[in-house]
């Protein structure tokens, strides 16, 4: 299974491709999306969209993983991040890619182990998990790490879903 990870944001949105078979995580591909803060926010907003729509167009993944927004202390951040993150969701689905969102607290506990890990560790155990000879850009290794929570997490979401998904009654045939 191919995986994009998703680390969303206005001004740098990045992003993680890993390819997962069986246990093993092979890194394909990161970057990120750099938008000029200086411009309006509905052409960030397109940037974003059409940056991943040729992302997903290129490396053809079979999910999208993506950071959920946290409570920030600013709201207006708060909304423009939100909006970031719906372009990004937006660019997926137009793919008919299924989307799954990770907290901040998931994404740390599959790649450290800790929920509470400093960005350095996990951007340290991203790199290691990863085999990358260096430390990824910022946004690209939280978009990496989104990915591997992913990886480590699908298997028990489509457990969920499936127990989730409404039965129909089976029909008795009269006798």
């Amino acid at each position: 299974m191919r995986i994009l990870g998703i680390d969303p944001g206005t001004r740098i949105t990045g992003y993680g491709i890993i390819d997962q078979q069986g246990n093993r995580l092979r890194h394909v591909d990161n970057g990120a999306i750099y938008t000029q803060s200086s411009d309006e926010l509905p052409s960030r907003l397109k940037i974003i969209h059409d940056g991943l729509s040729e992302i997903i167009l290129k490396y053809r993944p079979d999910a999208v993983a993506i950071e959920q927004v946290f409570v920030a202390k600013n709201a207006l951040s708060a909304l423009k991040l939100g909006q970031a993150r719906g372009a990004a969701i937006v660019a997926s689905v137009n793919a008919d890619l299924p989307v799954s969102e990770y907290t901040a607290l998931q994404v740390k506990s599959a790649v450290v182990g800790y929920g509470k890990a400093a960005k350095g560790q996990v951007q340290q155990m991203v790199k290691a998990l990863m085999n990358l000879p260096e430390i990824a850009q910022e946004d690209a290794s939280d978009a990496l790490a989104v990915a591997i929570c992913h990886a480590h997490s699908a298997h028990i979401n489509s457990q969920v879903r499936q127990a989730l998904k409404p039965r129909t009654p089976s029909k008795r045939v009269p006798r």
